[in-house]
């Protein structure tokens, strides 16, 4: 009995400590009052700029996201633009606290490089698009193509994979930057664009001259799992991210949006509670406070209004939800219980 005291004083101990810190880099931030968010140098439906300097975009927002929780305040991010060379090394050296940047979660990228992905917010694959007047209509119709593609990525990788696999050549021709490969296709100098298929849509839906005359072809290459990454040295701060992107599935599921939750906030459902933060616990879990997942859905939206929002049926991306739909309506997004 004595022995089982002992150990559930010291558990209790462990719990105190553990839920009165939220760690070095929320503290940071608390103390700069902003978060600092890496993006992508402009891919539209996920970060780019406007002429006034206003970041709009799935991966924008989910900077956001972090921002409502820690600080209160989804306005309080520095949206830092970094290219795919410059972005693992940018959360490495902690000039960013985060990477929100069409990033694929891949073993390597997790074991090697001193980050921990968060999760998925996004689930892609690796696509083709070329002139409708090349006559292509399947990526197996590109045997000694020149391809366009971005050097420092996944997509470089599985280019050369893809072609190996299926016993045809081609030429890459390579660039470091997103907007120098772009250029290139759109000038001629390939025959073949490719990168994340949410990226395809993006360039051709924004950039191309007319979009009607470009084809993303059928065939999809990769898994690319696309979501938040946080350097692994600060286990506090990898689960308030984590459980931000949680709280933002967690709450279409229960069907809470930006809309709705103040209503929500006298819902007797002690699932809803914990997530509008009527019922104490979750946010003094984080380090955070309890309106931290308030927060997150009232100033942003749930999953499903920032998805539709910035890549949905109604913006010039166009995207169905597919499998980035919630488990339940048969997609892959799911969260674990925030209880």
């Amino acid at each position: 009995m004595t022995s089982l005291k002992i150990l559930g004083l010291a558990t209790a101990a462990v719990l105190a400590a553990s839920q009165a810190f939220a760690g070095a880099t929320v503290d940071e931030i608390k103390s700069r009052d902003v978060v600092r968010c890496g993006v992508s140098t402009g891919l539209a439906g996920f970060s780019i700029a406007d002429s006034q300097g206003n970041w709009t975009g799935l991966d924008a927002d989910f900077c956001r996201v972090v921002a409502a929780a820690t600080l209160g305040d989804a306005s309080k991010v520095e949206f830092v633009p970094l290219s795919a060379q410059q972005r693992f090394t940018a959360l490495q050296s902690g000039e960013v606290d985060l990477l929100s940047r069409n990033t694929t979660w891949t073993l390597t990228r997790d074991t090697t490089l001193g980050l921990d992905f968060v999760g998925v917010t996004f689930y892609d694959g690796q696509g083709f698009m070329v002139p409708a007047d090349l006559g292509v209509s399947s990526a197996m119709e590109l045997d000694g193509a020149a391809v366009c593609v971005q050097t420092g990525t996944t997509t470089e990788k599985n280019l050369t994979d893809f072609f190996r696999a299926t016993g045809m050549s081609f030429e890459p021709v390579v660039f470091e930057g997103l907007e120098e490969s772009k250029t290139a296709f759109f000038e001629g100098r390939c025959d073949a664009y490719t990168t994340d298929a949410s990226g395809l849509a993006s360039i051709r839906a924004t950039d191309a001259p007319n979009p009607a005359d470009y084809v993303i072809l059928p065939e999809i290459i990769s898994k690319e799992p696309l979501g938040p990454a946080v350097r692994n040295d600060d286990s506090e701060w990898f689960d308030v991210v984590r459980w931000s992107v949680f709280a933002t599935l967690q709450a279409e599921e229960l069907g809470i949006n930006s809309g709705n939750i103040d209503d929500m906030m006298n819902s007797e459902d002690p699932n809803v509670q914990r997530v509008t933060g009527t019922a104490a616990g979750m946010g003094e879990a984080l380090g955070l406070d309890e309106a931290w997942a308030y927060n997150i859905v009232s100033q942003v939206g749930n999953y499903g209004e920032i998805f539709e929002a910035n890549v949905g049926a109604d913006t010039p991306l166009g995207f169905q939800r597919g499998i980035n739909a919630l488990w339940k309506d048969g997609g892959l997004m799911y969260a674990p219980p925030i209880r």
